[in-house]
């Protein structure tokens, strides 16, 4: 097994639900474990260094932008894009956005509470796809400020 086909696997892995995976291959053992706040740990049998475990982030984040405001959960749940099933979305790439306009709602225990923004621009990125689990302080959305 080579570098990149462990990084492939990483990356894979990094985009599953998966909690943990195990390979082994001609006598060589890869174990990767999720852990805390969506991170990876990966170990090794092959390497005769004491195992050690690199935290790689769950989900690729788009480069800092000094420009962009980002519109964070305040609680953890589920994210939702439209009011109902059948409705549009609140807004999508693209769309100008007010102070206090209804991004989104995150659903917590039985009740739809709606994420306002709390800047004016452009939304240039939406972080989460529809009916995904949310956690707290985790991005929603990339707002270009005014």
């Amino acid at each position: 097994m080579d570098f990149q086909e462990i990084r492939e696997l990483i990356e894979l892995f990094s985009k599953s639900d998966l909690d943990r995976l195990k390979i082994k291959r001609e006598g060589f053992e890869f174990k990767l474990v999720r852990g805390r706040a969506g991170s990876v740990e990966v170990t090794s049998g092959a390497s005769p260094a004491p195992q050690a475990a690199i935290q790689v982030a769950a989900a690729p984040e788009p480069v800092e932008d000094e420009s962009l405001h980002y519109v964070t959960s305040p609680i953890v749940g589920t994210y939702y894009s439209a009011p109902n099933p059948k409705a549009d979305a609140f807004v999508r790439v693209g769309s100008r956005v007010s102070s206090g306009q209804t991004l989104c709602i995150i659903e917590a225990m039985k009740l739809m509470n709606e994420i306002q923004c709390d800047v004016a621009g452009e939304v240039v990125s939406c972080l989460v796809e529809n009916a995904q689990p949310v956690e707290f302080g985790q991005k929603l959305f990339a707002i270009k400020t005014s």
